[in-house]
């Protein structure tokens, strides 16, 4: 008898106890069952019975549309026209009073779309399926259950009437570790989410997480008030506990009195989401006359400005107009504002707005503020309290401000109280919800330099192109081969100048082909001395330009004509408008590795800044700091934070590289806004402690198996499951040790080839076992996760193989002894592309070459750009073809397509139709457009079409 829980025997005590927290359990065996059961809890939810002929019509309704459409429908109600000619309004789901619905919990529930699949355990709400709970049994990593779902979401999530569609949280379990997720199929393992209590303290077992997270009423809550519809991406989120519980004390705050209060909640953890869905909250409360939600205009970029307004139609505009923030003050219908610390500022300062704002001044306004630590220290701060006697405050920061780190201003506790929720870093990082820092420091500076560590000696020419050289020379590295973007900072704007003219002629001069932005504000702020090492307010310049100013501006504008040549566009920085799109511009490129795909010619690699950008900005693909600037307490603990977001299994910590000392100034921040013994959570260790690691790993590897042939003479499951195990460990150092600057493959204890060898035997294994039915998965291998994103090779890639296609056409001329190279040569670049996961897209492209264009090339023939032209005509064709296919016009469609790879965002339903040469009926349009954009995303800019 097995001594550990079966998947059947968690699945069994699962049902019991949510039955004993009043699920009613169903059995619904067929998919007729599963629609029997909707129509008559729908009826039972309404109050009435639904006739066959009626529930055929609700069932039509219902079945219409993707993931992201039904969750609307969900939450709308459904106009019905009854047998009998009366209109009903058919309510799907009570998201005002969330208790009351109607509760069920059915297991094995088996549905048959390309194959067959039975679902563990699904919680029925008003008989739609809107939570499904997928079990491993104990020992088995949780990942199982993630891929599991999304193979359902693939194989038959569509089949039933796409019913299971209408999930909105998926929770995976093996009875001790839990988490939870949005339905949104494009997220990777690290969106999944443990759920805490207020303390933060994680609640992992699945009895104790049925108990909080599963009861009905929290459950439904979630649902109705918690699941944010993104309507840019199109995809459900899901609130995190943390952010649940400071949006809860807030309302609660409000509701019962009229004290303010802020939200401690460590930069990079979602704190804007939060805010947001706090000001949503206190809209639905009848005595808050207004909510505002008050933001830098440096964060209110147009993306921001059309998910609020998606959010909330009419809350906010992108202008600087006051006149607009002064109509919807005076507005009664609006009851949530979202707008700028500058132009709330405007609004209460010109006199001329006075007497439209009097009215407001005595009532309940509540005032949200994101990033307060920046945002409210100033006069503009006195000033709204001074106008609005009776408003309510609460502030959100990632790094508050202390008596410590206050310097002269008051702390965030004067301006608002008390600390109503706290998750400080060290909490984000214990969740996964940010990354540690590698910090390293890169000195260039002599004894007598530290000593008096001079602005002249600082910006010395050398010293600027030694940095420069280095950051050339290493970036590489840190970005896994641009992989990932950077930003740059520096002391002084006449230091960034220098640093820019240094990186611009070496790329003239051919030593690098890096992709450098710049901005900088010309006005006084911006010209940081380094005083005291924190990030002032970003003020945007004016319209008009002061004498002082005015050679920096006209630098900016050098640097500004650079960019536009770069890529093609036209920006101007000659007033505050041009400056301000200038800046929203820049933002959105060094953003565009967000999106996929990505097309290298249009992002940055480095941003080169004095003080903006360095906090509130937020790109996941950035993941390293080049500090050339003093920084301490939360300036530091801010600029770090860009490079600390959670993307993927690839992204392992965020890089800091300090060209000056800034140890004790770390230390002093990570005391203060977490604990003095934190330093080890936060920072990982050095190359020398990693690379020990590596060391160890390689003597277990090596335990197994000597050498890479001696993995085909494993013949037990279990032997070779013990080598994925103990590969992917290696493979897991590995990659944290490549980003440092010490990193040399060849002082490795694994040779490089065998390394190759080892992950080409690797990579088969993975193959073979996503080949084999998951019912004929040999035990040992149940819920192995390979991977397989840590074992792209950088500096393996189309460009590469060209490289090593190029010397075998160049051999092939040489004689016999030519020739055995030249197929030596063709057998390894066969094996990188059978083995190396980011050529495996490209892989038919590139044989085809091999095959079809290279016999034709003789030795004096250019390669590159012979690949060039077939792979441009390949994509060209694929494009011709995938026009012909869908009857698309060839310049709307390609204008369609370009903005999509700049924007990283699906397009309009409107600009897809426009595109199609004959448009569809009504009836057919949702299905047409759907397939276009399923059809762009899958076939016509896939990552394979991109040479890298």
């Amino acid at each position: 008898m097995s001594s550990y829980q079966s998947e059947s025997q968690l699945e069994d005590a699962l049902i019991q106890r949510l039955q004993g927290k009043g699920w009613d359990k169903v059995h619904l065996a067929t998919e007729d069952d599963l629609w029997k059961n909707v129509q008559s809890q729908l009826g039972k939810h309404n109050k009435t019975t639904f006739s066959d002929a009626e529930f055929k019509r609700i069932r039509n309704h219902l079945e219409k549309g993707s993931p992201f459409e039904k969750a609307h429908t969900l939450r709308d109600r459904f106009h019905l026209t009854r047998d009998d000619e009366t209109s009903f309004y058919v309510e799907f789901f009570n998201t005002e009073h969330w208790c009351r619905n109607e509760y069920q919990v059915a297991s094995q529930i088996g549905i048959k779309g390309r194959r067959k699949n039975r679902y563990d355990v699904t919680l029925l709400v008003n008989g739609i399926p809107l939570c499904q709970i997928e079990l491993k049994r104990r020992g088995i990593e949780l990942k199982a259950a993630f891929d599991q779902i999304n193979r359902y979401q693939k194989d038959s999530f569509t089949a039933a009437g796409g019913l299971f569609q209408y999930v909105q949280i998926f929770v995976i379990s093996n009875g001790v570790n839990t988490r939870y997720y949005a339905n949104n199929r494009h997220q990777s393992f690290a969106q999944t989410f443990t759920w805490a209590d207020v303390d933060n303290k994680a609640i992992n077992r699945l009895d104790a997480f049925t108990d909080l997270f599963l009861e009905k009423c929290h459950l439904s809550k979630m649902i109705a008030k918690y699941i944010v519809l993104h309507q840019s991406d199109r995809i459900l989120m899901v609130l995190r506990s943390y952010q649940y519980y400071a949006a809860e004390k807030i309302t609660e705050r409000v509701q019962l009195g009229r004290q303010n209060g802020y939200i401690w909640h460590a930069t990079g953890s979602g704190k804007t989401l939060t805010s947001f869905k706090a000001a949503q909250n206190l809209m639905e409360i009848p005595k808050v006359k207004k909510t505002l939600f008050v933001v830098d205009r440096a964060d209110l970029d147009h993306q921001t400005v059309k998910e609020y307004n998606h959010f909330q139609p009419g809350s906010v505009d992108g202008t600087d107009d006051t006149k607009s923030l002064v109509k919807q003050f005076t507005n009664p219908n609006v009851k949530l504002i979202i707008t700028t610390i500058q132009k709330l500022n405007n609004a209460i300062s010109s006199t001329r707005h006075h007497e439209a704002m009097d009215a407001l001044r005595k009532e309940r306004v509540v005032f949200i503020f994101d990033e307060c630590h920046r945002s409210q220290f100033g006069d503009a701060h006195k000033r709204i309290v001074d106008f609005f006697p009776a408003a309510q405050m609460f502030g959100f920061t990632g790094t508050p401000i202390f008596a410590d780190n206050a310097i002269k201003r008051r702390t965030t506790k004067d301006l608002f109280n008390e600390c109503l929720h706290k998750y400080v870093v060290t909490d984000a990082i214990r969740d996964e919800n940010v990354l540690r820092f590698a910090v390293e420091y890169v000195q260039h500076m002599d004894e007598e330099a530290k000593e008096h560590r001079s602005k002249e000696f600082f910006e010395h020419p050398d010293r600027i192109a030694t940095i420069t050289d280095w950051v050339i020379q290493n970036h590489h590295k840190k970005s896994r081969g641009k992989q990932f973007g950077a930003i740059m900072c520096v002391g002084s704007v006449d230091a960034l100048l220098q640093y820019y003219e240094c990186f611009d002629a070496k790329r003239k001069a051919g030593e690098h082909d890096l992709k450098i932005a710049s901005i900088f504000t010309y006005a006084a702020n911006e010209e940081d001395p380094d005083a005291d090492g924190l990030i002032p307010e970003t003020h945007f310049p004016s319209d008009s330009t002061s004498s002082v100013s005015t050679p920096k501006r006209d630098r900016l504008v050098e640097i500004v004509n650079d960019y536009n040549a770069l890529y093609g566009v036209q920006e101007s920085v000659l007033d505050g408008k041009g400056f301000y799109n200038y800046y929203r511009a820049v933002a959105n490129r060094v953003k565009s590795r967000d999106y996929k795909p990505f097309d290298p010619e249009q992002g940055v690699d480095i941003l080169l800044v004095v003080n903006m950008f360095l906090t509130g900005f937020d790109a996941k693909t950035v993941n390293t700091l080049y500090v050339d600037k003093n920084l301490k307490y939360h300036g530091l603990i801010q600029a770090f934070s860009r490079t600390n977001r959670i993307l993927n299994l690839e992204k392992s910590q965020g890089n800091i590289v300090c060209f000056r000392d800034l140890k004790e100034a770390t230390d002093d921040a990570i005391a203060l806004f977490a604990n003095k013994n934190a330093r080890e959570e936060i920072i990982i260790g050095s190359y020398d402690e990693h690379l020990a690691k590596f060391e160890a790993a390689a003597a277990d590897l090596f335990a197994i198996v000597q050498t890479p042939d001696a993995v085909d003479d494993l013949q037990d499951e279990n032997a070779q499951a013990a080598f994925v195990k103990a590969f992917r460990d290696l493979i897991r150092i590995r990659n944290v040790l490549a980003t440092f600057s010490e990193f040399d493959e060849t002082t490795l204890p694994v040779h490089p080839q065998d390394f190759e060898d080892f992950k080409s035997k690797y990579v088969d294994m993975a193959h073979r076992l996503s080949q084999t039915e998951e019912e004929d998965v040999p035990p040992a291998f149940d819920g192995i996760d390979f991977e397989l994103e840590l074992i792209r090779r950088d500096d393996i890639n189309v460009s590469y193989i060209i490289a090593l296609l190029t010397s075998m056409n160049l051999m092939d001329g040489e004689g016999e002894d030519g020739k055995k190279k030249a197929k030596q040569y063709r057998k390894r670049i066969f094996e990188l592309l059978q083995s190396e996961v980011s050529l495996r897209g490209k892989r038919p492209y590139i044989e085809k070459f091999i095959d079809q264009k290279l016999p034709m090339l003789g030795p004096e023939d250019d390669i590159h750009q012979a690949f060039a032209d077939f792979w441009s005509e390949e994509r060209s064709q694929a494009f011709k073809t995938f026009e012909d296919e869908h009857g698309l016009k060839d310049q709307e469609f390609q204008a369609l397509v370009s903005q999509m790879m700049f924007s990283g965002k699906q397009p309009l339903a409107d600009d897809v139709m426009k595109a199609l040469k004959e448009k569809p009926s009504i009836l057919q349009r949702r299905k047409k457009v759907e397939t276009v954009l399923e059809g762009v995303k899958d076939e016509v800019v896939p990552e394979n079409w991109t040479v890298s």
